[in-house]
């Protein structure tokens, strides 16, 4: 599994802490949520500014970073506040920095690519990359937000065509669509290409929309949040790296992905920056598996009675 998207350097405030120049980016929340499931590379840049630590950490989780490229320029930085609703970041200012210069080159790096994930990042940047690989991937998922259905929607659309699943949040699902109604605006984008649309509804959990089919995950049910940020990464990162390892992209794989998935993202959010995907056991990751096993299960219901009202 090949991600191609942001490392960062993000600084935080939640009405539970705050940390600042801590480890972030798409890719690298991705990166070490998918590390637990498959083989993963990263293909992403930094600046000079960037601490060793964050290489040392994908190191320990098997990462594959020589997609990297450090550029002498400063590392992309983004600060952002949560109010006591965790489910919307506020920036407050974002540095492209050495982002402006990233021109990743796949094949240069990996002559082979089973899963691409194309974080959030520009569409110019991530129609570069498809254009690029002599091979198509068996599977291709993105990610966008809405800056980008704002400002590049042309170019969004051409990536649109060209994968096989979206994962995008409600609101950028309505404002993608033009459809209030979700289910309406799952029409709409599926048409527009991908097979699949999955909606990140933050602690409202999760939206999955295929051709014939509709599939809701919950969110884990936590006693403390501290920080939402790069929640719907590690997301991603668990359902398609999950996927990498089944080695199938049926339905039933891609909902036990989602719950993968939405267990990755409740880890994150335990705590800042990455720590909560830092340091996880398999013993901690099957329990909170099982938790959702057991939070979405109920025995079958009875015939309804012939007497019945109506």
């Amino acid at each position: 599994m090949v991600i191609v998207g942001t490392v960062a350097l993000d600084n935080i405030r939640t009405p539970f802490g705050e940390v600042r120049s801590a480890l972030g980016g798409s890719a690298f929340y991705a990166g070490l949520s998918a590390s637990y499931w498959t083989e993963v590379g990263v293909v992403a840049i930094v600046g000079e500014d960037y601490p060793e630590e964050g290489f040392r950490l994908l190191e320990r989780h098997g990462v594959d970073y020589r997609g990297i490229t450090r550029s002498k320029e400063k590392t992309f930085s983004w600060t952002g506040e949560y109010t006591y609703d965790l489910n919307t970041a506020h920036t407050l200012k974002t540095e492209l920095n050495c982002l402006l210069s990233f021109a990743p080159d796949l094949p240069a790096v990996y002559d082979h690519v089973d899963t691409l994930f194309l974080a959030n990042i520009d569409p110019e940047i991530q129609l570069r990359v498809l254009d690029s690989m002599p091979v198509r991937p068996s599977l291709v998922v993105c990610d966008t937000m809405n800056f980008w259905i704002e400002n590049k929607l042309p170019d969004l659309k051409k990536v649109l065509s060209r994968i096989d699943i979206l994962t995008i949040n409600e609101g950028e699902a309505r404002m993608l669509s033009g459809e209030f109604s979700l289910v309406a605006a799952s029409r709409k984008i599926t048409a527009m290409g991908p097979k699949t649309l999955i909606v990140k509804r933050g602690e409202y959990g999760v939206l999955v929309f295929g051709k014939d089919s509709v599939f809701a995950s919950p969110a884990y049910p936590l006693e403390e949040v501290k920080d939402p940020t790069g929640a719907g990464d590690s997301f991603a990162g668990g359902v398609i790296g999950y996927m990498t390892r089944s080695r199938k992209s049926t339905n039933d794989v891609l909902r036990q992905g989602v719950v993968v998935g939405s267990a990755m993202a409740s880890f994150c959010v335990e705590d800042f920056s990455t720590r909560g995907l830092e340091n996880l056991s398999k013993t901690a990751i099957s329990g909170r598996l099982s938790s959702f096993a057991s939070l979405t299960s109920y025995p079958d219901l009875p015939p309804l009675d012939a007497g019945m009202k109506g």
